[in-house]
């Protein structure tokens, strides 16, 4: 089991522990509940699919809960920040 840092958190206590299904619910990483990735649409790089209706399911991602979760964030980070500069 990891110990919770700056780039791992594990809330056992959550009511949604864990939130996806895995083979390895003593490393999921909680630290990104809510993926920062999400806005940069079918770019984000996880496995994701798009509903009916249009909307981003991310059910069955577990790229930022998983083993180099953090640093593949950490790595695509820049192209969240680029959505909101000013043109």
């Amino acid at each position: 089991m990891k110990e919770n840092s700056a780039r791992y958190f594990s809330n056992k206590s959550c009511a949604y522990y864990p939130c996806h299904k895995t083979d390895n619910a003593e490393d999921f990483n909680c630290l990104f509940c809510y993926c920062p990735l999400y806005a940069l649409g079918q770019n984000c790089g996880g496995g994701f699919r798009y509903t009916d209706n249009g909307v981003k399911d991310c059910t069955n991602c577990t790229l930022p809960h998983g083993e180099g979760g953090y640093e593949y964030v950490m790595a695509h980070i820049k192209d969240v920040l680029a959505l909101g500069r000013r043109e």
